[in-house]
């Protein structure tokens, strides 16, 4: 029998269903971190996203204890769309209509950009205000196109697993990437922003 280390999320979740709680605790601490960020981007309130964390695991938990998953897909993405649902959630309950709400203050604490940075200091800025002003391009796209480009980028998720998690098809997806990179070229000339890494 496999260890718990070595199973997969998809396995561990399988366990957790069939009572083994040491299997959740596995599956949580591999998985808490993304979702956090993922819910972070999104709500850019620590106090707000730890509330929406919880939530969010509370619903992976009652799922899987009714026996809601099946392994067709990654784990990932399953929980991914129920944090997904539950920022939305959010949103609604709050009167608002967009999905990500972006801040005049946005700031690059959530993105890990060490290994994109040169050696000497002055490189080292001009990375940082490159990345600051692709965050900021980012956060004039619409919300749907924000997304894609988030998850696309900064979780690595590829255009299905994308599509899986905002339950959208896959051409969809693709399409709003496009509008999203057709409009942040479209912001760069008009803002007449110069975007280079050292």
């Amino acid at each position: 029998m496999s260890t718990i280390k070595s199973m997969t999320d998809e396995e561990l979740a399988l366990a957790y269903i069939d009572g083994n709680n040491r299997a959740f605790d596995e599956l949580l601490s591999r998985n808490q971190d993304k979702i956090f960020t993922y819910i972070m981007y999104n709500v850019k309130n620590e106090d707000v996203a730890n509330d929406l964390f919880q939530e969010t695991f509370l619903k992976v938990i009652h799922k899987l204890q009714n026996r809601q998953y099946n392994d067709s897909g990654k784990f990932i993405c399953w929980v991914n769309r129920i944090a997904h649902n539950v920022v939305i959630d959010y949103y609604r309950s709050q009167k608002n209509d967009k999905v990500v709400d972006a801040s005049k203050d946005n700031d690059l604490s959530l993105i890990k950009s060490a290994s994109l940075m040169g050696d000497s200091r002055e490189n080292e800025l001009t990375n940082n205000q490159t990345l600051k002003d692709i965050v900021s391009l980012m956060n004039m796209l619409p919300a749907a196109q924000r997304e894609v480009v988030y998850m696309r980028y900064f979780q690595n998720l590829s255009f299905k697993e994308i599509a899986e998690e905002t339950q959208v098809s896959i051409n969809t997806s693709l399409g709003r990437m496009r509008y999203a990179l057709l409009n942040m070229r479209k912001l760069l000339r008009e803002h007449e922003i110069n975007l280079s890494l050292e």
